[in-house]
């Protein structure tokens, strides 16, 4: 694929431009009337936050959460 392309190349082809840049991470260059108007290149990553750990000192623990004197039955199978 071209390293320049007309605005009108580019309009018949946007979408394999696209591709084409995501796949090679190269740029391209759009004109219009020969000037230099935009370039299309590949769009920066962001690496994503891993929500481990994320709520950490956020939170607390009011009373005893192990000994609630509550009884609790686990919820089993319908006995239909």
């Amino acid at each position: 694929m071209k390293d320049v392309l007309s605005v009108t190349e580019f309009k018949a082809r946007c979408l394999a431009c696209i591709g084409e840049i995501e796949r090679s991470g190269g740029e391209i260059t759009i004109t219009k009337r020969g000037r230099p108007v935009a370039v299309l290149r590949p769009a920066k990553r962001t690496a994503l936050k891993w929500p481990a750990g994320s709520w950490a000192g956020r939170g607390r623990i009011v009373g005893d959460i192990v000994n609630t004197h509550l009884d609790w039955e686990a919820a089993g199978p319908d006995p239909d």
